[in-house]
């Protein structure tokens, strides 16, 4: 490993962050911490995650689009980010791409994902 790589991984390991695996397709709820005054508070952002970029590295953040009152609604969150709570996966989508950006031309039926059903974590898949 280089040394920028190894110098990342420090890091990543020194925030002490779980992320779960989620990749685009992906329903997740995101908890955010929204500063208001002086009050902090724990919203959550619900959608499908459309994409991520950066693989493992420090700099890496993932788009999450949700529908809000009929008209679509994305947000790009850093991955260790200190303002992002939890991250959780609310159910896993069967896609076959890495971006799913065609999901904002379409509507109703057509902008289903299908739910995968036989989903295995990373630990157990090399079992």
């Amino acid at each position: 490993m280089n040394l920028i790589a190894e110098l990342e991984a420090e890091q990543i390991a020194s925030l002490g962050k779980t992320i779960p695996d989620f990749k685009a397709g992906d329903t997740v709820r995101v908890g955010y911490k929204v500063t208001e005054g002086t009050r902090t508070r724990v919203q959550m952002y619900e959608g499908v995650c459309i994409s991520r970029k950066g693989g493992a590295t420090l700099a890496a953040s993932f788009t999450v689009r949700k529908i809000s009152f009929g008209e679509g609604v994305e947000r790009v969150f850093p991955l260790y980010s200190t303002n992002i709570d939890s991250i959780e996966v609310v159910r896993r989508g069967k896609v076959r791409r890495a971006k799913l950006y065609y999901l904002r031309d379409r509507r109703g039926k057509s902008a289903r994902i299908v739910e995968k059903t036989n989903y295995r974590p990373l630990s157990d898949a090399k079992a």
